[in-house]
């Protein structure tokens, strides 16, 4: 059964945010949240650094908060615009988020760390997901693929390779 690469997000401003919203575009997705130590910010560093090979190219660089607790509209513009302002952070009710995430296979869970419910952390699946400019799948990166191999990927689909 083929990943079908929809979701219906809140964007930075408040409003609705949906994979049509970006037609004529790729678009590099991850799923992660602001509290994850490690993968997240090496994901995020990963594909700014693939933004920045291929600035020209029509790509969108979205990150998924699995944590719509914690992960306000406000902390995700903060936060993927550390990395570059050119990634958008989307959230929305643990609903919209939840089957945004099962329409991609990503799969997370809530994992308490301690006595305090506020204290936990999100095991989630880790990764790039590459749309075509027609909104299609077409990829996925695993984590840890060099930049430089994502940008080159990306170049051959937009030339048409």
């Amino acid at each position: 059964m083929p990943l079908r690469a929809r979701y219906l997000l809140v964007g930075p401003d408040g409003g609705a945010v949906s994979d049509e919203d970006f037609r004529g575009r790729f678009q590099l997705i991850t799923f992660g949240y602001t509290f994850c130590p490690d993968i997240c910010p090496t994901t995020l560093l990963d594909m700014a650094e693939a933004l920045r090979q291929l600035d020209g190219l029509p790509v969108q660089g979205l990150f998924v908060t699995v944590d719509p607790q914690r992960d306000t509209r406000e902390v995700l513009k903060t936060y993927t615009a550390y990395f570059d302002p050119r990634i958008l952070g989307l959230g929305g009710s643990p609903e919209l988020v939840a089957r945004a995430a099962a329409n991609f296979r990503v799969r997370y869970a809530r994992v308490e760390t301690g006595p305090d419910p506020e204290n936990y952390a999100v095991d989630h699946a880790a990764g790039l997901y590459l749309l075509d400019k027609d909104g299609l799948f077409l990829r996925k990166f695993a984590y840890g693929t060099p930049p430089a191999q994502i940008a080159a990927e990306i170049r051959a689909y937009a030339s048409g390779e």
